[in-house]
């Protein structure tokens, strides 16, 4: 006879028969959690890896630019210091700028572990060299924009002292006030970043400390010969190879997508918005620089122009991340116009020799990015209801980096200058650095020398 089970008794059966399910899947749900983790991980890995490639290629970029933007007869000698600052930078920073930098913190100011990446535990090493590859060659970055500002003058072997100091401590010190949790969380968190300080990828971090110290060692080598006429007036030195300049800047504007995207140091899909915020300021500082070059000098300046689209670039670094398309062209044209009304005034007001315009293009447009996150931020910018608290946290920021790395690179090339020397000697810049400080020319044959 059919005996009609109870509605209990029929709950009871499927609760445990569901309890022994779960159990004899549970392997299964761990194994497929574990594979998700080590998928994202590895993309990770592999998507930071090729940001940091981008990065380092953006050296030629920088190489190309400087170049191009000075005479030849110092060509090689740029490219020399381009090299110089990523390889000398690579292992400065290994040894102890990224310690400085990304180390345990101390009172908020400074790091103190990790010095060449020791005490690295073996489940942190993978991610750890991969970070540490790809902060390497921002920290060469904000090196080699010092070599602008000091191009066709300056001695090689005192700069060698100048790029491992500015990599191995003015920037990775001033970078752990906004970045040092990055590594160790919490544990390395500097002083800006608990004010909140917004730098997503290094308006004033890497640009702005790199056109400080580069503006500071302007000031202290003095201008190039024939640079002022003897009532003051400034005369152009043009550069030798505006299409090479051209090719540089197209260099950075393509290794800016690593630059920027990249410093999510995670594959998600932010990286999209970050790219697109990217490449939209940057074609708004070129036409923004376009259109007041073309106003002031009635032609539409070509390296006016290509300064315009790096300023961009620069302006948009800190805020790429937290702003609108729409925000970015705004930062972007705003930067374009900066960089012309800066390059003006330190070359003709202030009378400092900038050759490729480094301390505008990094040092103030790095500034301008780094206070726009205050204005535009999507959330807690001025422009969108945040109020003023976030503005106030970027000036000080913009401050301090000016003061800390201006006063330290000033610091830093007198006193070079005192012990070592710091610049050519009158014959030797006339003759051009390629075979004063090298003896080869970058253009065999074809290299006529020059009294200006």
């Amino acid at each position: 006879m059919f005996l009609r089970k109870s509605p209990n008794h029929v709950f009871r059966r499927l609760v445990t028969g569901a309890v022994v399910l779960t159990a004899a899947l549970a392997p299964t749900f761990a194994y497929a959690e574990e594979v998700e983790y080590l998928t994202q991980s590895n993309a990770n890995i592999l998507w930071t890896l090729i940001a940091a490639c981008l990065v380092m290629l953006m050296q030629a970029g920088f190489g190309c630019v400087e170049a191009g933007f000075t005479r030849a007869k110092s060509a090689g000698n740029i490219m020399m210091k381009n090299f110089l600052d990523f390889s000398v930078g690579s292992v400065i920073f290994f040894l102890f700028g990224f310690a400085l930098m990304f180390g345990l913190d101390a009172g908020g100011f400074i790091g103190t572990s990790g010095y060449g990446l020791t005490g690295v535990g073996e489940s942190d090493m993978m991610w750890t060299y991969t970070f540490w590859f790809f902060q390497s060659v921002f920290a060469a970055t904000a090196a080699t924009i010092v070599s602008g500002g000091m191009a066709e003058r300056t001695k090689f072997s005192s700069y060698i002292i100048v790029s491992i100091v500015v990599t191995g401590v003015i920037y990775p010190i001033s970078g752990h006030w906004a970045w040092g949790s990055l590594w160790l969380g919490d544990d390395g968190a500097g002083w800006l970043e608990g004010l909140g300080f917004c730098d997503f990828a290094g308006s004033s971090v890497v640009h702005s400390v790199g056109g400080w110290i580069a503006l500071a060692g302007a000031m202290v080598l003095g201008p190039r010969i024939g640079k002022y006429t003897e009532d003051g007036k400034a005369k152009a030195i043009p550069g030798h190879n505006i299409p090479l300049a051209g090719l540089g800047v197209f260099i950075l504007w393509f290794g800016w997508f690593g630059f920027n995207p990249g410093s999510t140091t995670t594959a998600d899909n932010t990286i999209g918005l970050i790219a697109m915020n990217t490449s939209l300021a940057a074609a708004a500082g070129v036409l923004g620089a376009m259109v007041v070059s073309w106003f002031r000098y009635g032609k539409p300046d070509i390296s006016m122009t290509f300064n315009g689209a790096l300023a961009g670039l620069v302006g948009i670094t800190a805020g790429c991340a937290t702003v609108t398309p729409s925000s970015s062209m705004v930062i972007g044209l705003v930067a374009g116009v900066l960089v012309v009304l800066s390059i003006e005034f330190i070359d003709k007001v202030l009378k400092i020799d900038d050759p490729v315009g480094a301390s505008s293009v990094h040092g103030v447009c790095g500034a301008w990015g780094t206070i726009a996150c205050g204005l535009f931020n999507a959330d807690g910018g001025l422009f969108f209801g945040g109020g003023a608290s976030q503005l106030g946290v970027q000036l000080l920021g913009v401050g301090t980096f000016f003061v800390w790395a201006f006063g330290g690179g000033f610091i830093l090339m007198t006193a070079v200058k005192a012990l070592f020397g710091l610049r050519a000697e009158k014959d030797e810049e006339l003759k051009g650095l390629d075979i004063a400080e090298h003896g080869s020319e970058s253009y065999n044959g074809f290299q006529l020398f020059s009294n200006e």
